[in-house]
């Protein structure tokens, strides 16, 4: 793994940088208290062909990997600008068509993602499995030619600016170890029998969430991804890159927040010097960043990793934890550099805190990453 950045990478960042700088966090604030999506973010870094540059090159991609994106990710957030749908959308959506979809279906659903036009949801938490989808409910029986979907999921994000949804369903028993068989299907938001709810939450994103209703939702043969009983390992290989894109908000939020620290730090002045010149402000600040660093760096190997091909999920469950420890600690404390003006909201950084905060429960929970850990990196007995 390079730890020196290639010239393409460098490109990359400003070229990011100066367009996600050009709308900056007052635009991302703005949109949010409007209720609606960023689309003109959206829109500006698809007319680069930023949203697709992990998409192959023959479905209008930009050819490249996770790595990429993540640095895409990385630098949108750091201009104060956390797009939580790319993490979905070209990232597990993208990722699970690119390995698991037919050719007719990349044809019709991935290259939308690679012109940046397409914007996709994923349909997978219910109510009563949590963190165990062998427990998932919602089923999907055949019809003829057709499936038939019927059941409930919530906490799903971003439906209201999505045109395709990929959904997790059951379309057999459970087998002798309690593992369901698991199909996933691609299904339109508008659907007829698809109906949705929001849920209020204190989140500061522009993205809304949702419980999602299946009545006898009909789709096609053809929105069966993978084959029957594949929907399970698409789910899985969809796993690392969110890992690897949520811990890349968390990381460029957490230079937002710094860079805003220590720019007060230095002009804030108190007792006639500036409180950046003092240790009790100066060394938390310190201590952020190196924690921050080393997550970055765990963040960079675990996308190299699964843009290999190698096993990357121990290094993406890392990521994500440390990022999401790293980024809040980051924000927290730019937030205290700021004393009583870190909360207001022309600082733009206390709105943060609920996406950063976020990172530590999903799109998987600081618990069960340890558990992962423990269990797989270190060989101790299973504990759940």
């Amino acid at each position: 793994m390079p730890l020196v950045e290639s010239d393409e990478h460098r490109l990359l960042r400003e070229s990011v940088r100066e367009i996600a700088g050009g709308f900056g966090h007052e635009y991302f604030a703005r949109v949010r208290r409007e209720g609606r999506p960023p689309s003109e973010l959206w829109e500006a870094l698809a007319g680069h062909g930023f949203l697709g540059v992990n998409i192959p090159e023959e479905y209008d991609g930009g050819g490249q990997g996770l790595l990429e994106l993540a640095l895409v990710e990385e630098e949108v957030s750091a201009a104060g600008c956390p797009l939580l749908p790319l993490m979905v959308s070209p990232g597990v959506a993208g990722t699970i068509l690119s390995l698991h979809g037919s050719a007719e279906q990349k044809d019709r659903w991935l290259r939308p993602l690679g012109t940046g036009k397409g914007h996709y949801a994923l349909a997978v938490t219910e109510p009563d499995a949590g963190s165990n989808s062998h427990k998932i409910s919602t089923r999907a029986r055949r019809d003829g030619d057709s499936w038939v979907l019927r059941g409930t999921k919530t906490y799903i994000s971003g439906v209201e600016d999505s045109q395709v949804m990929l959904v997790m369903a059951r379309t057999g028993e459970a087998d002798e170890r309690g593992r369901g068989r698991l199909s996933m299907f691609l299904v339109d938001v508008d659907a007829p029998g698809l109906e949705r709810q929001p849920i209020e939450t204190v989140s500061e994103a522009p993205e809304q969430q949702w419980t999602l209703f299946f009545d006898d939702v009909v789709v096609g043969e053809d929105r069966l991804v993978g084959g029957e009983g594949a929907g399970l390992q698409a789910g899985f290989d969809g796993l690392n890159p969110e890992r690897i894109l949520g811990a890349a908000v968390c990381i460029g939020v957490g230079r937002y927040a710094l860079d805003r620290a220590s720019e007060y730090a230095n002009k804030r002045e108190v007792w006639g010097r500036p409180i950046g010149a003092h240790q009790g402000v100066a060394h938390p600040l310190a201590d952020a960043k190196i924690a921050l660093e080393a997550a970055r760096l765990m963040t960079y190997k675990a996308a190299v990793l699964q843009d290999a091909g190698a096993p990357a999920g121990e290094a993406s469950n890392m990521a994500k934890l440390l990022a999401a420890d790293a980024g809040g600690r980051c924000l927290d404390q730019a937030i205290q550099t700021h004393g009583g003006n870190g909360l207001s909201v022309e600082y733009g950084l206390a709105d943060l805190w609920f996406i950063v905060r976020l990172m530590k429960i999903a799109p998987v929970s600081r618990e069960m990453v340890l558990n992962y850990v423990a269990q797989h990196s270190l060989g101790l007995p299973r504990s759940y």
